[in-house]
Parts: C-alpha cells; structure tokens; sequence
C-alpha cells in the first residue's frame, strides 16, 4: 500500500490565469502548497499533477515532485488518478501498470498554501485505519448565517457513524420551525479536500455524471450516488483558498506573517 499526496494544478483559470504561479510572500503559490504536503504525516510521496510545463518547471525548482497529466482531463480528480497511474508506469517501468486497488490518494487543493498539514494526514489514516470507508474528506463548523444560504457554500449532513450522507448547496438541514442554532455542532460547511481508496477511484473515475451531480455541480454526489460510504473529518481549520488576485494578496500577508518573509 502506498500514501499519496497529489495536488492538481492547472494552469488555466477563467477567475485567475496563471494562478498557480501567483508569488506570495516571495514564493511560487504552487511552492507553499507543496511545502504544507510534504509536512503532512503518513505520505509517501507528494505530487503536483499539471498539464502545464511552465507550472511544472516551479514546481522542480521549488524541490517537489511534477508529474505531467493530459490537459483535457475533465476533473481535478481524474487528473490524481492519471498522475497516480503515470507515477507507477515510470516506477515499474511498465506500461500497463496502474496504482494499487489498496492505495490511498489525498487529492489537495491546489489553491489552498494555508491548509493543515495535520487535516491531510488525519483524512489518510482514516482510511487507513477502516477498511470499509471507500473516501474521507473534511467539514468545518458554519459561522454565520449568510453562509448557510449561500450558494457558494457546501453543506454536509452525516450519519452515526460520521459518513457523509448529502452535500448540498441549499441549506441544510433544514429547521422547520426556527432559526437553525449554529452553535448545535449540527451545521457544518465542506472543504474540499478528499482523500480516496484505490479501487473506488478506479472505478469512480469510469462512472459518468450522474442527475444529482449535474444539478448541483458537486463531484461528491456521484460518489454518493455509486453507494460510496464517504467518512466525514471534522476540523476546526476554515481553510482558505485563493480564487482571485484579492485573494492572493491577502493569503500573501498572512504567509508572510507566520514565516517572516
């Protein structure tokens, strides 16, 4: 069994061309989320998966690890799986050669230089530790309520035994007769972060959109929709992702701010 961390990373963005490469705090943005990687306990090996040479170049300048994907790939998820399966074919020097059914791949979001080293590692033991969670991936708590209206927030609602049982963009649950109480612990926002078993990936990947998916726009329905069973991490980390330059000057001072740069 191996551990893989992956970071997709594209070099195209409608928001934000060429954001990967977006200096902050003096470094590569690409470069401090290889760096929060690399600190994560449990993986074997981190890798920036691109379809971008110029991103691919910072990427080995900066002591990581670049692993070339095809620019057509539909997904930041099926684009782990190709660099996942490249990195095997290239170790075994076969060209049939595919990542194991037993591997764990943390699918890391290439735009997020302040996530939590300990959050990756924590949602890769998960999986590590039961064998019948075929995916885990991260909530925080919601603080406002504009949150839970908005859009642009994902909602998660869980099961017992912490698996994940919708992801919405509507808010929910919904409290029929009050104000929902957001100090409950019931009203948690998703952070976009994954990791996945290697079989299910395998067979994620083969499976089209589904209905669900398509109407909401979130690739976890399909998960869902298969049956998956989704283990649900709760942290306290908000995680923040940069989207546009405001967003990058932002993260940049706080960057700069933790490290003295």
């Amino acid at each position: 069994m191996k551990t893989y961390g992956i970071i997709p990373s594209r070099y195209a963005s409608s928001r934000f061309p060429g954001k990967p490469l977006a200096v902050l705090a003096g470094r590569p943005l690409v470069a401090w989320v290889v760096d929060a990687a690399k600190r994560a306990a449990g993986l074997d090996e981190v890798l920036v998966a691109t379809d971008d040479e110029r991103i691919a170049s910072v990427v080995r300048e900066n002591c990581g690890v670049a692993v070339m994907t095809p620019s057509e790939l539909p997904s930041g998820t099926d684009r782990i799986a190709a660099a996942a399966r490249a990195r095997a074919r290239e170790a075994t020097g076969d060209e049939s050669a595919d990542f194991g059914d037993d591997d764990i791949l943390v699918n890391i979001q290439g735009d997020e230089p302040l996530v939590d080293p300990a959050l990756i590692g924590e949602l890769a033991d998960t999986l590590k530790r039961d064998a019948s969670w075929d995916m885990a991936t991260a909530v925080t708590p919601l603080k406002s309520l504009d949150d839970f209206v908005a859009k642009s927030v994902v909602k998660v609602v869980t099961a017992r035994d912490g698996a994940a049982l919708y992801f919405s963009r509507a808010p929910i649950p919904c409290d029929r007769d009050k104000a929902p109480d957001l100090a409950s612990g019931l009203y948690v926002r998703h952070l976009g972060i994954y990791a996945y078993r290697g079989a299910f990936l395998k067979r994620y990947i083969a499976e089209p959109p589904c209905e669900l998916e398509m109407t909401e726009r979130l690739e976890q329905l399909r998960a869902l929709w298969m049956g998956a069973r989704i283990a649900v991490v709760r942290t306290m980390d908000e995680g923040v992702g940069v989207d546009t330059p405001e967003d990058a000057e932002r993260v940049g001072r706080i960057l700069a701010a933790r490290h003295g740069a």
